[in-house]
């Protein structure tokens, strides 16, 4: 599935640098990168990964055809043909660990490393941004709206007003991980088996003489699954009558309405009023679903206003992420291996929040026995062997006063084998049991750090090793 080739989804860059390295024979040389992020969007407390299962297809597609050798040729920088051969024989060959998709993750912690030639890892960082950053973003604003009501249902309704058909696609995917019901694409739900979720425009209803004309046809083509669109010409002097009429109907051939669909106007106001008029006519059952440019601000204010809508279709504000449009994930050079060594180097920066953290590492997440509630994450070198470590101490490394020792907890691995040697290794879940890590992931975590409001600060920390290393190098560049 998707295995589409996009080996050319890199930016020009890339190809200068591996081309400029192939031309120095250090082509060969393995390299490790680190890929983070190093701020939560959407001032949340936490960030929800997404965009491994695209990561995979794409690395496993990874190839050069002719068609690309023949634009590579035809460009101003007159590569070698040589250079030109090893791109056709070029294929993945390196090792990638990863965090889960549905996992909840933190600002400055590798979510993905790769461990390749030079060849390959530079190669790859623009697709693997691209896939990471976007599936991300979308997942945590995912789960942030569905956050504030927990108990209701969501739909992702965004495919007309996303970036293209990849990222309709895409994003509602990774909406479906984080939380959300359904969604109105029909390629997400066939590729993924996302239930697809759909009623009628207002252009069912204007095509008629009158709007019964249009709900009464409707219902008979869906007697089972009717949902009204009630707002086309006024929700409650005409829209809602009508629907109850038809409801009645339905009923009397022993079907019933399945709800109802605000999409303008007061929707507290609209929605407390239908409610009213549904439940005295009999129709007590009957589903209140709204839409029109939700997010997670406008559904707990309406949730606060006492709104009565048990389901919300998220358009607009959801797949393009429109209060922080990107996520701002980065790809880092963070070690050499020279032999079997990895000599650890560093990006220094007058922005501190940009110096980056050298060295061949891996992440924990830490947990107390006693609670099952995650302490921090804490990121070591493999060797010093966190998992039988009796004492943690656990500082944070820009206010390195905060402090805190650890005892009684289980340090539990996130970063897990996907490639080796460029074969995959990890054996893909299926899209349900990806939904249903994310919320066993939700549940390790206290309610502060999930809120929508003034989340706590998790902590994320570095080992003494790997502070040393950083310090120490950051002095030898000064």
């Amino acid at each position: 599935m998707d295995l589409q080739n996009l080996t050319l989804h890199t930016d020009k860059y890339q190809i200068n640098m591996i081309y400029a390295h192939w031309k120095m024979n250090r082509h060969n040389n393995i390299r490790v990168f680190d890929a983070y992020f190093r701020k939560n969007p959407f001032q949340n407390g936490y960030s929800v990964f997404a965009g491994l299962e695209r990561i995979i297809h794409y690395i496993n597609a990874l190839r050069f055809s002719e068609e690309d050798i023949l634009y590579l040729k035809n460009q101003p920088e007159n590569y070698d043909e040589g250079f030109l051969n090893e791109l056709r024989e070029m294929k993945f060959t390196g090792n990638i660990y990863s965090v889960a998709e549905g996992a909840i993750i933190f600002p400055n912690e590798p979510i993905i490393r790769v461990e390749a030639r030079i060849f390959e890892a530079q190669l790859i960082e623009t697709a693997l941004l691209n896939f990471m950053n976007y599936q991300t973003l979308i997942a945590t604003k995912a789960s942030r709206i569905k956050h504030v009501a927990q108990d209701d249902m969501f739909f992702e309704f965004g495919t007309r007003r996303a970036q293209e058909a990849d990222a309709a696609i895409w994003g509602s995917r990774a909406a479906y991980i984080a939380g959300f019901d359904g969604t109105s694409n029909m390629e997400s739900g066939k590729r993924f088996g996302i239930p697809s979720i759909g009623t009628h425009a207002h252009s069912w209803v204007m095509d008629f003489e009158s709007e019964l004309e249009a709900f009464r046809a409707y219902a008979n083509v869906f007697p089972d699954k009717t949902v009204l669109l009630v707002d086309t010409y006024d929700t409650l002097k005409s829209g809602l009558p009508n629907a109850i009429k038809v409801g009645k109907e339905l009923e009397e051939k022993g079907y019933r309405l399945k709800g109802i669909r605000l999409d303008s106007g007061d929707l507290a106001y609209l929605s407390k009023k239908a409610r009213k008029m549904l439940d005295q006519a009999g129709l007590d059952y009957v589903s209140i679903i709204a839409s029109n440019d939700l997010d997670e601000h406008v559904i707990l204010d309406l949730k606060f206003q006492g709104a009565r809508i048990d389901s919300w279709g998220v358009g607009t504000q959801l797949i393009t992420a429109a209060d922080n449009p990107s996520l701002g994930g980065v790809y880092k050079l963070v070690a050499r291996k020279d032999d079997d060594t990895y000599a650890p180097v560093i990006k220094i920066s007058a922005n501190p929040e940009k110096v980056t953290t050298p060295g061949f590492k891996t992440v924990y997440r830490i947990i107390n026995k006693r609670t099952n509630k995650a302490i921090g994450d804490y990121i070591a070198f493999p060797e010093e062997k966190v998992k039988e470590a009796k004492q943690l101490n656990m500082f944070n490394p820009i206010h390195t006063y905060i402090q805190k020792t650890v005892t009684e907890f289980e340090a539990v691995e996130i970063l897990q084998p996907i490639f080796q040697n460029g074969e995959q290794v990890y054996e893909l879940p299926t899209l349900d049991e990806i939904r249903a890590f994310h919320n066993s992931q939700l549940d390790l975590f206290w309610e502060e750090y999930l809120r929508k409001l003034n989340p706590e600060h998790y902590l994320v920390v570095l080992s003494e090793s790997v502070w040393k290393v950083k310090t120490d190098l950051m002095a030898s560049k000064s």
